[in-house]
This record gives C-alpha cells, sequence and structure tokens, in this order.
C-alpha cells in the first residue's frame, strides 16, 4: 500500500521535495502496522502523541497570565503555523507530510513563558555549565531523549532538521536549503548551537525552509491583532509600508505574505518575496517588537517569573548536587531517565530538561505561594 503512495508522490510532487522515501532514521523499523503510513506521516503522527506535544495548551505564546479566553497560546500556534505551511507546500508541489510534522513540534521545547522564559533559562544554563538553551534545540531534546521513557520517537532526519533549523526570529528576503546533511552533520550542530548565543541552522530542505518562513507569517499578524484586543496598540499605529502592501488585519497579512511567497517561489529551488514585501514585513516584526514584545505594561510579571526561575533551578541542582530528598514532581521525572540518559548529562543539563517540561501554571505552583505572580484580566 505504501508503495503506491509512494509512487503518487515521484509522480505529482515537485522534483525539488523531500519524498517520503527517503525519509532517514537513526534505526530500522520493521514495517508492520506502518504499511500504509509513508515516513513523514508517521513522523507527524508520533508528534501528535507526544507528551510535549500535549503540554501545549498551557504554554505562552506572547501574553503570559492574562485572563482572556482569545489570547494566542502555543497550541494554536503551531496550528496556525501547520495550515499556513501546508498551503504554501500544496502550490509548490512539496510534501505535505513532513510540513505537518515539522510545524506541530517546532515549538516542542518552549519552556514556560514563551521567549522571556527561554532567555531566563539560558542564563541559568550557561551560569551552571549546561550550555545555552535554544528552545528548537531542547525540542530534539525531548523528542530524542526524553520522550517514551528516554527512548524517543525515531523521527526521520528531515523532520529533525526542520525542527532544529526553524527561526522566526530572523529575518531573511531569500532561504535556500543546505541539502547535503546526514545524522553526523546533525549531531555536529546540536554540540555546537550549545556553545553559541545565537545560532541559525538553514534547513536542509525546501519544506523546512517554508515551516521557518511560515512561522513567522503566523505569528506576525496573530501577535498584532491580541495586542490589538488587549488594548496596547492602534491599527493606524502600523508602519505606512505594512499597512499599504500588507494590510492592518491578520487575515491580509497572512494572505498577502503567503501569496507573494508563492508568486516568487514557485519552480525555484529557495524561497523569496518580493523586495518590498520583505522590508514591510520586517518594518512591522520591528513594529511588534518595540510595541508589543518589549511592551512594560505586559512585562509586569516578568520579575517574579525570573525570579521563580532561579529559585527553582538552584533548588533542584542543590538537591541533585547534595542527595537531599527531592520534591515529588523531580523525583517523579528523575525516576523515568534510564542509565544512559544519566551517565551523558550533568545535573544541570537534567534540571534544564525538567524545567523546560513545565507548563506555565505547573511552573507556577511549585514556587513557594509568596513567590506567584498574579493573574491580570483583560
Amino acid at each position: 500500500m505504501k508503495d503506491l503512495l509512494d509512487q503518487r508522490e515521484r509522480k505529482f510532487l515537485s522534483p525539488l521535495a523531500s519524498f517520503s522515501q527517503d525519509g532517514l532514521r537513526r534505526s530500522s523499523e520493521m514495517q508492520g502496522r506502518n504499511c500504509y503510513r509513508q515516513a513523514f506521516s508517521l513522523d507527524a503522527d508520533r508528534i501528535l502523541n507526544s507528551l510535549a506535544y500535549t503540554r501545549y495548551n498551557d504554554k505562552t505564546q506572547v501574553f503570559s497570565l492574562i485572563r482572556n479566553d482569545h489570547i494566542t497560546h502555543r497550541v494554536l500556534h503551531v496550528q496556525l503555523v501547520s495550515r499556513i505551511a501546508r498551503t504554501i507546500g500544496r502550490f509548490l508541489g512539496l510534501n505535505e507530510d513532513l510540513i505537518e510534522a515539522a510545524s506541530l513540534g517546532h515549538d516542542l521545547g518552549h519552556p514556560p513563558f514563551g521567549h522571556d522564559g527561554e532567555r531566563i533559562l539560558s542564563e541559568l544554563c550557561f551560569e551552571n555549565g549546561a550550555g545555552f538553551f535554544h528552545h528548537n534545540l531542547q525540542s530534539i531534546q525531548f523528542l530524542e531523549r526524553l520522550e517514551r521513557s528516554t527512548k524517543g520517537w525515531n523521527l526521520t532526519l528531515q523532520t529533525l532538521d526542520a525542527i532544529l533549523c526553524h527561526n522566526g526570529e530572523v529575518h531573511l528576503t531569500e532561504l535556500k536549503p543546505e541539502r547535503a546533511k546526514d545524522f553526523s552533520e546533525f549531531d555536529r550542530s546540536l554540540k555546537e548551537m550549545k556553545t553559541q548565543k545565537n545560532p541559525d541552522p538553514i534547513p536542509m530542505t525546501l519544506e523546512g525552509c517554508v515551516v521557518r518562513i511560515a512561522d513567522t507569517i503566523a505569528y506576525v499578524g496573530r501577535d498584532m491583532e491580541d495586542a490589538l484586543r488587549l488594548s496596547l496598540i492602534k491599527r493606524s499605529d502600523l508602519p505606512q509600508i505594512s499597512q499599504r502592501l500588507l494590510g492592518t488585519t491578520n487575515g491580509t497579512i497572512v494572505y498577502n505574505l503567503t501569496t507573494d511567497l508563492i508568486s516568487n517561489s514557485h519552480g525555484q529551488p529557495f524561497l523569496t518575496f518580493t523586495q518590498d514585501v520583505s522590508e514591510a514585513l520586517r518594518q512591522l516584526k520591528a513594529f511588534n517588537y518595540t510595541r508589543i514584545y518589549t511592551n512594560p505594561e505586559i512585562k509586569q510579571h516578568l520579575e517574579p517569573v525570573k525570579k521563580i526561575y532561579r529559585y527553582l533551578f538552584e533548588t533542584y541542582l542543590n538537591d541533585l548536587e547534595t542527595g537531599k530528598p527531592m520534591s515529588a514532581p523531580l523525583f517523579s521525572f528523575y525516576e523515568g531517565l534510564s542509565d544512559e540518559y544519566l551517565l551523558n548529562h550533568s545535573h544541570g543539563e537534567i534540571v534544564r530538561d525538567f524545567i523546560a517540561g513545565m507548563t506555565d501554571s505547573f511552573f507556577i505552583r511549585q514556587a513557594p505561594e509568596s513567590m506567584r505572580p498574579h493573574y491580570i484580566e483583560k
């Protein structure tokens, strides 16, 4: 049955696409129940069934500790990325299964409280000899080292690479895949990224490039809409060039960016926007950074969250290093680690993995009540 699907891919997909038959895993697997599921489709199913995916539901996208049911959380963001990326991939003749798997898995490693939490945790990891923390690197750590009682999901290199190489923060007018990769090079990248403050690896597939750009398309307008809902900005505040070329609503921004990308990338071995649209996107991202992401009004929680991060990291690290009785959650996590994992991870890395896997609310509950921040009604 799978052979028929593989033949159909060869017939209908672009020669620039990644074909399921070429999916490369660390360990070979018996066909068994996977007789009709192609490699990247199987990856998507495994990611959906991971514990890390379940935790998306209580992970911050941008706005934390705000009681408003219509504010975007991480679980919705990854679904939006998947929809946008698959739309682009369909028009470009790329592999939608690989796009879906990478889209759903790209943010699994985000720690509590989004990018703010990522920066705080990175500082603590670096101080304690665990290298820099990057959420895309942590996504791989969950999928390969921690899930399924540390056995991992044995995903394909193409999916893992697309997850590792997503970077919605960097602005590029053109993105071209670096195709010649294998697991040896992938593992070197994992080690190197721990030593780099701002790494920026490039995907090995066009599908990975699509996910990387779709990540930006998905968040830039959606974050703007959330900020409007919270009365942080007005539509008329948006940069003039982005109003003119992209529009002033999330729907028009997504449509215009997607249309421009498809129109300019079809049949090309790279993805690209027109110069004007690229500049409009750059200015809109800069606007969001200044007026939304660093807005003091939404950073009221940051100081108590930073204190909790340090308190928990130092407490857990001290417990591991001194042999003190662990808290029940840490003990449960530690008991599930294999001998191989414990042999290859320092105490700081164990604490990193434990904290990074927490949801926002679980993280807060681990702190003394006197340290816990309050929710804001909006």
